[in-house]
Order: structure tokens, then sequence, then C-alpha cells
């Protein structure tokens, strides 16, 4: 996904799409152990996108900071 995609969600989306990323990049790193992951680079966009998340909950969490 792109960041202006998780930039439209809202806090609890974001959290609740982190949780299901981080779910998806065990159960890939796991096929990837055993060989049967077909395509490896699913492995560095679902790492990318748990990273944009993350950045993005904690620009919103400074801006709240700086707001008050």
């Amino acid at each position: 996904m792109k960041s202006k995609d998780f930039r439209d969600m809202s806090n609890d989306e974001l959290n609740s799409k982190l949780k299901e990323l981080k779910t998806e990049h065990f159960n890939l790193r796991f096929s990837h152990a055993t060989g049967q992951l077909s395509n490896p680079m699913m492995l560095n966009n679902v790492k990318k996108d748990i990273a944009r998340v993350l950045t993005i909950l904690r620009e919103r969490e400074l801006k709240e900071k700086k707001a008050n």
C-alpha cells in the first residue's frame, strides 16, 4: 500500500492493520524458512508497510504532543 492510503486511516484502523501486517510477516517468515515461499520480495514489502504504519502513528503522536 501507499503511505497516502495509510494516512487516510484512523489510529484504530492503523493499529489493527499493524497487527494484521505483523501476523502476515510471521507467516511469510515461516513459509520462507520451510522453503515454501514463492516470492521472497513479499517479505520486504510487508516490512516496509509495517514501517510506514509505525511512522504515521509516531508522526500523529508527536503532532498531538506539540498541540498540547
